[in-house]
């Protein structure tokens, strides 16, 4: 409210104030307008701010270098699993067949092939597409009842029809010259024999080598069974020392060498230092 209104009253008021004599004298209705011009709001003037941070590095200089977005990779050109073909912000294109994206949607080729961007409108409507495919000549989108394409870099071709045979397949004669070498050679070395001299090793390849029937394991070997391997020491008469519970002897040896590798451990934690350890303090 402008000061300027009350003009006009303020001039009316001291005027009938005076009396004949010349004397003002106070007036009620002067106070009333002046009370009213203390209690007018004061007109508000503008407040400038700060257009710029004082510190810190928020309004630092903007000119960062380009994020090199855009497409790696044009149409039909080769490319092999990892290789990055489209960076982009937000999906501009969606990864197609034998493609995948990345988590700042990079699209990258999962499988070796030729590049094809492409749209397919029974996927969806509106969205683009990069996919790869392993032929230069082919074209996506692919059918719906079109055949698979290969994966993994391999190429489809006819599997070829084989006429069953028996899974039994003669055991050349080397071969089991060479088992029963290893037999020798073991029972030399096993406790309980008298270096081979009393037994003969080859009695349990007697029955393979001269019937040469050697049955087809499940992972396509052709080897004894793993009960009949089992049963090779018994054979051989390969006799081994029972368990004694009260054997004093074999557990104080497990016992020292149980010591010597935790000893051995400890030093290695310490990095190879060797001493005794610091008292601990009381």
């Amino acid at each position: 409210m402008s000061p300027n209104l009350f003009t006009g009253p303020l001039r009316t008021a001291v005027s009938s104030s005076r009396n004949s004599t010349g004397v003002s004298r106070p007036s009620s209705l002067i106070l009333h307008y002046l009370r009213a011009l203390n209690a007018a709001p004061t007109a508000l003037s503008s407040v400038r701010h700060a257009s710029h941070q004082a510190q810190g590095r928020a309004n630092g200089p903007k000119a960062t270098a380009g994020r090199r977005l855009g497409a790696k990779k044009s149409g039909e050109q080769y490319v092999v699993p990892g290789n990055i073909i489209f960076r982009q912000r937000g999906t501009h294109w969606f990864p197609g067949e034998n493609c995948d994206m990345g988590r700042d949607h990079t699209i990258f080729a999962t499988e070796p092939g030729f590049v094809k961007y492409y749209r397919d409108p029974i996927k969806h409507p509106k969205r683009q597409y990069i996919g790869v495919v392993f032929e230069r000549h082919q074209a996506l989108p692919t059918p719906p009842n079109a055949a698979r394409r290969r994966r993994l870099g391999m190429v489809a071709s006819p599997m070829p029809i084989v006429e069953e045979t028996p899974a039994v397949s003669p055991v050349p004669e080397t071969e089991s010259e060479h088992a029963v070498e290893a037999a020798i050679s073991l029972a030399n070395f096993l406790p309980g024999t008298a270096k081979g001299k009393d037994i003969d090793p080859t009695e349990p390849f007697k029955k393979t080598r001269e019937g040469n029937t050697l049955k087809m394991r499940p992972n396509y070997q052709f080897r004894e069974a793993n009960w009949e391997i089992g049963r090779a020491a018994e054979k051989t008469g390969v006799v081994v020392r029972e368990f004694e519970r009260g054997d004093r002897f074999l557990a104080w040896r497990k016992t020292t060498a149980r010591k010597a590798r935790t000893a051995e451990k400890r030093s290695m934690g310490r990095g190879g230092k060797k001493g005794k350890a610091k008292p601990k303090k009381k």
